[in-house]
């Protein structure tokens, strides 16, 4: 592939990330239908880490040094295990596919401070402002939701996604600090192998590992599994060897525009005019978060 050619797909690769991810919302309400989100996770993280294995193997891709091992349990639990069965319950208890997304939006706030505290990663004014707006837009868009919505939005539901944006603040920090130099394709599919483990531990204790086979699941696991785990995923741990942990987050504020628009599309969500301005205004956000000034270097140019 031509110099040219890896620019063009750098340039796209945050849009097709976003895109991507964003469909993982509307899948959890389908998944959630006939089976306990938990136990479809479990099913999904250990399906998804065969398959790596077995194309890393394929393509013989570099092995995982002993050192790597740790940092690959430790992400895989916080980034898959917490974060996804954090809003796969909250949906399941009732959240709404596009407020759930609004809610995990709120995570590049949380990336970016914790990035300074502990990865001393330093963010321009510029991108300060752009993480600044992104919270304001995603803050908009969430109080429109929460008053325009009757039911879903419990106790449960809130604490489910509060715990989901630590878990997948804590999997990024760790994996920006420690997994950079990570086998690609062999690191995932332990991420996931030590997420599936946790999972099947949480389902069998909470859900009885509840899982019907309906066109639901199915469709959803295919889904999940070829899609998100393997395509959406990879991109992302691909994002983070290039970039900072805060400019990588920051893409999760584009998130909410597309989950809203397929939840209103497909559920019936309400989508208002304060939820439309919130959203240019996290979009914007987002735009000035991934500039790299010169006062701070970005990591693919190191």
């Amino acid at each position: 592939m031509s110099n040219n050619q890896q620019q063009s797909l750098a340039r796209v690769a945050p849009a097709i990330f976003v895109a991507l991810w964003s469909t993982g919302f509307v899948v959890a309400r389908y998944a959630t239908t006939d089976a306990g989100p938990l136990t479809f996770l479990c099913v999904r993280m250990f399906i998804a880490a065969g398959l790596l294995w077995l194309i890393a193997t394929g393509l013989r891709a570099p092995r995982m040094a002993r050192s790597d091992w740790s940092a690959a349990t430790i992400v895989g639990i916080f980034m898959h295990a917490i974060y996804l069965g954090g809003v796969f319950v909250a949906i399941d208890l009732g959240l709404p596919s596009g407020l759930s997304a609004l809610i995990a939006g709120l995570h590049p706030v949380a990336t970016s401070v914790a990035a300074r505290v502990f990865l001393r990663e330093q963010l321009s004014r510029k991108q300060i402002v752009g993480v600044f707006l992104g919270l304001v837009g995603v803050c908009a868009v969430v109080i429109e939701k929460l008053d325009a919505t009757d039911s879903g939005v419990t106790t449960g539901a809130m604490i489910a996604m509060m715990v989901s944006i630590l878990g997948l603040t804590v999997g990024t920090l760790v994996q920006r600090a420690f997994g950079k130099e990570m086998p690609l394709l062999r690191g995932t599919a332990t991420q996931y192998l030590a997420s599936g483990v946790v999972l099947a531990v949480a389902s069998g204790f909470s859900e009885s590992w509840r899982f019907e086979i309906t066109s639901n699941t199915v469709f959803s696991m295919l889904w999940a599994v070829f899609v998100l785990s393997l395509g959406a995923v990879l991109l992302m741990m691909t994002l983070l060897a290039r970039h900072t942990a805060a400019k990588v987050s920051s893409l999760f504020f584009l998130t909410p525009a597309l989950s809203t628009i397929e939840g209103a599309i497909l559920f019936d969500e309400r989508l208002g005019a304060l939820a439309l301005v919130g959203l240019v205004i996290a979009i914007f956000g987002v735009r000035l978060t991934m500039q790299t000034s010169a006062a701070t270097p970005d990591a693919s140019t190191a």
